[in-house]
């Protein structure tokens, strides 16, 4: 679900891919439901994208969302403004997030995506397994068949 969620930037709020249209995309915002063109020149990003930095590895943003969703039971987060306040409320969500290459902003942002997400009802943000297409299927039919042989 979240790969067709962007975020475009200097545009405030996330937005659902509807279609492609001739160099640019038409998106929706999710918070008013007004369809904008998002054109080559704009910075876009889709959610399932994005991973935050730990220690060790990347946590894929689903993951994260996840977890929060969890510790909040579903509800909207109240985004602490105090840049302290951000990084304790996150280390209960991934303990070891590297506080050198996450920002307070980047912590801000994600909690607020989060409850636009929510808002908008989207609450499940496991990515979807894509269904194998009708040539990728013929052409492993053909590949057996050819080692059959």
């Amino acid at each position: 679900m979240l790969k067709t969620i962007l975020s475009i930037s200097g545009k405030p709020g996330l937005f659902k891919l509807v279609s492609h249209g001739k160099n640019m995309l038409i998106v929706e915002s999710l918070t008013d439901k007004k369809r904008v063109p998002a054109y080559a020149k704009d910075k876009v990003i889709s959610l399932g994208d994005i991973a935050i930095y730990t220690t060790e590895t990347e946590v894929p943003l689903h993951e994260v969302l996840t977890i929060v969703k969890n510790k909040e039971n579903g509800a909207k987060v109240i985004v602490p403004s105090d840049t302290k306040e951000l990084r304790t409320y996150f280390a209960e969500v991934l303990p070891d997030f590297d506080r050198e290459r996450v920002y307070p902003s980047d912590i801000k942002k994600l909690l607020t995506w989060y409850n636009i997400l929510i808002g908008a009802e989207i609450t499940d943000f496991t990515p979807e397994e894509e269904p194998a297409t009708e040539e990728a299927e013929a052409k492993e039919e053909t590949n057996a068949e050819a080692k059959a042989e």
